[in-house]
């Protein structure tokens, strides 16, 4: 007790530490940029980019180089203004060290230098420098190649000349700090993903991304990015793979109340609604109120059209049906980027736009511009107002299904699907389901699992393709509805459309998809993510879908040694370490072609211990991205399926 209270009275100023400069940054990393792993590290060149794209939007940039150096270096170069290198006034030191070393300092919080900026939502470049090892910012402005380096957020110098340019612009290169980073190696796809963005979210820019680390035939990547028409060619590249309703995109560009607002639709003959809404070239995947005033003018502007049109109100009121505002979005595509002085960013990933004052202002674009649509295109007016026909029908018929069902449980009592295994634990966040490919895997999970807090659903068979059916079809599905209500999802409940899912009652916080390590495995993942995807996008947004890694192979040495591999490298290292290469009587490889062969045991110390399994979370980086890759998997269209499957099949486990 006594140490205790001495404690206590040492506690005094001397124990309250204060960071200066950029510590903070290198002290507490994920606070900053999110995490320190792959994301992260990514996070750094897109802030990187972020400011030249700041410049691109202020009209003064036109063309930005990325490039993935051989070391896994990044370098970022623009042919913008090149930032000031002239003596800040108040810290006495070129503005240049001024961005590069003071957290939030830049010309993105003076209203004079930058009307909007992208950056806003990020850290700048200041994190960018503070989390490398080491980092050379140049300069070209007025003829002159100004120059200065740091190490982990310090300036090694004062800023200098170094020689002479005809060149406009800022190059930054920098090396990531491998002591915070879990990985320092760099992704092309995913830097290639965020610039095709960028390249598209702001028309006429260039993005050159190139990748200095020669290919296995000595070749290097390189790509350039550029849409003429914006979000005319995004809209067009996210619904590729669908078959339109008609060939034209809906698109506007104008100002309203001070927002450019930049908006491009087209419909499909799918089922599903696909609406990807950015603020100053940030996604935001959880909408907000620039995603309110889009639905409420889609939705009223659809609504008047069709009741004043004698035809399709008759249609209407001969089907007896009442028209819902989620009727209108069915099989649409539709991107919307607003650029927003000072956006207001709210929810749980802060990306949900809070700006009140947005919403009207969209509203009121897209109500103009859909009206005058519609009434110079009377054919396809049609095309769109029979599609809304049609979800209304379904989606009345999809409720009577969900409640056909739901009385038909409660009729047999409990209201829960009689294949699940629960737990007894009662506490959602405490708790995970197991969606278990077919009745043997699922019977050696019920074995081998923690009754406690581990529930099994098996699942017989592959469930339905619900990228290619109508709403009700889905909910006629036996194996549909025994995930839906085993998990405690509702749909059509609390003023919510019918289409809406309210996970307020999820039973299990953890949803792990448990198949075999094959093709058919993997198809059947795809099928349950789409299901989730279209259907109940909040659980993965929330962060509880996941994919559970079952090994492929059970390695043995002399019965005495014993290591489960999860992939073919791990398995060849094994026969390295043991047989020095070579396969014979001593090591011993069982491959398991599925989950059924496993014994509980097995099953539980691979793939179910919680302090031992690999879990894959399922996430949605980017929405758009994913969209476009449900759309073609899931698709009619073979060969683009056919070419993703070949191009990562080193990640795919197939069976000679």
């Amino acid at each position: 007790m006594s140490e205790n209270l001495n404690n206590e009275s040492n506690y005094s100023a001397k124990n309250i530490q204060v960071l200066e400069g950029l510590e903070a940054v290198r002290k507490r990393p994920a606070m900053y940029i999110g995490d320190i792993s792959e994301k992260g590290l990514h996070h750094l060149v897109n802030e990187t980019v972020d400011n030249s794209i700041d410049e691109a939007m202020a009209g003064f940039c036109s063309h930005i180089e990325v490039t993935i150096n051989e070391d896994n270096s990044i370098t970022v170069q623009d042919n913008g203004r090149g930032i000031p290198v002239d003596e800040h006034k108040k810290l006495h030191k070129s503005a240049l060290e001024v961005v590069m070393t003071v957290l939030h300092a830049g010309g993105k919080f003076d209203k004079g230098s930058y009307k909007v900026s992208g950056g806003l939502h990020g850290v700048g470049v200041s994190c960018v420098n503070a989390l490398s090892t080491h980092m050379k910012s140049q300069v070209f402005r007025d003829g002159k190649i100004y120059q200065q380096e740091y190490e982990k957020g310090k300036a090694l110098y004062p800023v200098k000349v170094v020689g002479t340019t005809d060149k406009q612009g800022t190059r930054q290169q920098f090396w990531p700090d491998p002591t915070i980073f879990t990985t320092t190696v760099y992704q092309y796809d995913i830097i290639a993903r965020r610039m095709r963005e960028l390249a598209y979210l702001n028309a006429g820019i260039t993005i050159t991304l190139t990748d200095m680390r020669p290919a296995e035939d000595g070749t290097i990547r390189q790509e350039q990015f550029h849409a003429r028409e914006g979000l005319k060619e995004f809209v067009r590249f996210i619904d590729r793979h669908r078959t339109h309703l008609f060939d034209d995109v809906i698109y506007l560009k104008t100002e309203k109340q001070g927002v450019p607002i930049e908006v491009a639709v087209m419909y499909n003959t799918d089922y599903s609604e696909n609406i990807h809404s950015y603020v100053n070239n940030i996604n935001t995947i959880e909408g907000g109120t620039h995603l309110v005033g889009f639905r409420k003018a889609l939705t009223l502007t659809l609504k008047k059209y069709a009741d004043n049109e004698p035809a399709i109100a008759k249609q209407i009121e001969k089907a007896k049906i009442e028209i819902a505002g989620e009727d209108f979005r069915e099989g649409l595509t539709a991107v919307i980027s607003i650029k927003v002085a000072e956006p207001q960013f709210e929810g749980q990933t802060k990306t949900k736009l809070g700006n009140s004052e947005v919403a009207g202002a969209v509203q009121q674009a897209v109500s103009e511009a859909l009206s005058n649509y519609l009434e110079e295109h009377p054919k396809e007016a049609r095309q769109i107002c029979d599609k809304v026909v049609l979800a209304a029908t379904a989606r009345i018929a999809a409720r009577k299904a969900r409640e056909s069902v739901q009385r038909k449980n409660v009729m047999s009592g409990g209201g829960l699907p009689g294949k699940l295994a629960d737990c007894s634990n009662k506490d959602p966040k405490q708790c995970e389901i197991f969606l278990v490919e077919g009745d043997s895997a699922g019977g050696s999970a019920k074995q081998g699992r923690d009754r406690y807090t581990q529930a099994i659903l098996p699942l017989r068979g592959k469930i339905l393709n619900v990228e290619k059916v109508m709403w009700h079809k889905v909910f006629e599905s036996e194996s549909v509805m025994n995930i839906i209500q085993s998990i405690g999802v509702r749909f059509g409940v609390d003023g919510e459309g019918d289409k809406e899912a309210n996970i307020d009652k999820l039973r299990y916080d953890k949803i792990i998809i448990m198949t075999d390590a094959d093709v058919d495995g993997s198809h059947i993942d795809t099928l349950i993510m789409t299901l989730f995807y279209r259907f109940m996008p909040k659980i993965i947004q929330e962060g509880h879908l996941y994919i559970a890694s079952p090994p492929l192979y059970l390695c043995t040495y002399k019965n005495k040694v014993k290591e489960y591999c999860y992939t073919e490298q791990q398995r060849l290292a094994f026969i390295d370490k043991y047989g020095n290469g070579v396969e014979d009587a001593n090591i011993h490889t069982q491959r398991y072609k599925g989950l059924g062969e496993m014994n509980p045991d097995q099953l539980w110390e691979t793939t179910m211990d919680p302090s031992k399994r690999l879990l894959k979370q399922v996430s949605i980086e980017n929405a758009a991205e994913a969209d476009e890759i449900f759309s073609m998997l899931m698709g009619d269209d073979v060969g683009p399926r056919r070419e993703f499957i070949e191009t990562n099949a080193i990640y795919a486990n197939i069976d000679a």
